[in-house]
């Protein structure tokens, strides 16, 4: 009987084959379709299952090739991994209808590659989240930066080529750091498995050589996830492709990046280091304050979600400073957040820009009185995001909030909480510049259209904006579940018996 580890398989091979299949139909647009919602449909239902299975009888563990660890190819996932996996797989599912659309993205885009790049990629996210091995880490991660690359210059303008040079420029760097932390792991653990890591790095001590590797670990992953002072490549280079490229972008790959450090700063490495954890609430403290001030100096709709990804960043690392089972739940939670608003932000300015043609503030106005629809589905994202109840992104802060006050980390406490504050002013200058304020008179003749005449134009993408909508008012209203799932995520963290035993079995120390 084939054992149910196999299934991990399912959401790491299948956009593999996807992505191969649609390079054999390079000029077949409906074909390339096609194959990508059967991917995104087997995906979504793996990482469900997966979730579920995770849920029941607590993780996932497959050694390719029946090598036994640490020496084989390990493939391992607990809660945090089906909760990210889920949430990667309900975004790009939805994708899928969003990219119909040819003003999402225009046909010729989608015939040179944009299906095999998506899929590359997503292949490359999935391995990440499963992958038990920092080497095989750095390789999805390298999977991504190449896929996403693709799509970051995808049409070949001068503004995308321009961001992408510095996008791939900085993450090239990080990668030559992760690439170096690794090697000083090896050296001194002789190992690159996490299961074995994490026992060597606890029962052995932390070594100076050690947090070096440390180190290089933070700095990698600070730029990846885009933290303070790392982060002037985002803002450059995520405004720049088509939205429905910058949508999936946005959602997940700096969200990849917070999950490396969570598994490297709290699994592998000893959670109690004082030092380590005022690094990181420095860098929580400090992303928050200047990813908000960077957002209150924009008016250009894209270029104010890219400097909030970066805000919103430190809530996450404000977890894992704090270190407490509680904290590390209500990051968990604020990530799952993160992904589903922050992507369908940037779906609603896909909208926006169909309707007026441009993103500035000085040229829009009278959205809320064309489109209510679309209106609401921003003002939950955007009231979300700044945290108002009970909204997802008040359960997350409150849970974060309430872990620091117990811990005695009230400066952080009070910069989140002001950062919300900033966070409301933001999104309302959105709401007022773009939704209510009356639209310039000379552009309203060209653009006065029902909405059931525009939700029918962009019946795909309103589908996923509508979708995402509700998957968040879901979160919000009925919470327990998720924040119930994301509790067993920070206990098999910081519990790391449960791992180890799985995939190292009787070689544990």
């Amino acid at each position: 009987m084939i054992s149910i580890d196999y299934i991990l398989l399912l959401p790491f091979l299948t956009p593999l084959l996807a992505a191969i299949l649609c390079i054999f139909f390079w000029k077949k647009l409906l074909a390339q379709q096609l194959i990508y919602l059967f991917s995104g449909v087997i995906s979504l239902i793996s990482s469900c299952w997966i979730l579920l299975e995770i849920a029941d009888s607590g993780m996932l563990n497959l050694q390719v090739g029946g090598w036994k660890a640490p020496f084989g190819i390990t493939l391992a996932a607990d809660m945090l991994s089906a909760l990210m996996l889920t949430a990667s797989a309900i975004l790009g599912f939805l994708l899928y209808f969003y990219s119909l659309s040819h003003s999402s993205i225009s046909k010729e885009r989608k015939l040179y590659g944009f299906y095999p790049a998506l899929l590359f990629m997503i292949f490359g996210i999935h391995g990440a989240l499963i992958t038990g091995d920092i080497f095989n880490l750095y390789v999805w991660f390298e999977v991504m930066l190449i896929a996403s690359f693709v799509l970051l210059t995808l049409g070949g303008e001068e503004e995308q080529l321009e961001g992408a040079v510095k996008y791939v420029t900085i993450n090239f760097i990080a990668s030559s750091l992760f690439l170096t932390a690794i090697g000083i792991m090896y050296g001194v653990a002789g190992s690159t498995n996490m299961a074995d890591l994490s026992v060597k790095m606890h029962s052995e001590g932390t070594s100076a050589v050690a947090q070096i590797g440390l180190v290089f670990f933070v700095v990698s992953f600070g730029i990846k996830a885009a933290l303070f002072p790392l982060f002037f490549w985002l803002p450059a280079s995520y405004h720049t492709p088509p939205i429905a490229i910058s949508a999936i972008i946005a959602g997940l790959l700096t969200k990849v990046g917070i999950y490396a450090l969570f598994r490297t700063a709290i699994f592998i490495f000893p959670a109690d280091n004082q030092a380590v954890r005022h690094l990181f609430l420095g860098l929580a403290g400090l992303t928050m304050l200047v990813g908000i001030m960077g957002a209150i100096a924009q008016t250009d709709y894209r270029k104010i979600l890219s400097y909030l990804i970066i805000s919103h960043m430190g809530y996450m690392v404000m977890g894992i400073g704090i270190g407490t089972h509680l904290a590390i739940a209500g990051a968990v939670y604020y990530i799952l957040h993160s992904i589903l608003v922050k992507a369908n932000l940037f779906f609603v300015g896909g909208l926006i820009g169909q309707h007026q043609n441009n993103y500035q503030f000085s040229k829009g106005g009278g959205i809320y009185r064309q489109l209510p629809v679309l209106s609401f589905c921003f003002f939950v994202c955007a009231m979300s995001l700044a945290g108002i109840p009970p909204l997802t992104g008040f359960w997350g802060k409150y849970i974060l909030a309430q872990a620091g006050l117990i811990n005695g980390n009230y400066l952080i406490v009070g910069v989140s909480l002001a950062t919300g504050l900033l966070t409301l002013f933001v999104v309302n200058r959105i709401w007022l510049n773009i939704f209510l304020q009356k639209e310039p008179e000379q552009q309203a003749p060209r653009r006065r259209i029902s909405e059931v005449k525009f939700a029918t134009i962009h019946r795909g993408m309103y589908l996923t904006v509508g979708s995402l909508a509700i998957v968040i008012l879901t979160m919000s209203f009925f919470p327990e579940q998720v924040i119930s799932w994301s509790e067993t995520a920070a206990d098999h963290l910081l519990n790391r018996e449960l791992y180890i035993e799985k995939v190292l079995g009787s070689r544990k120390n």
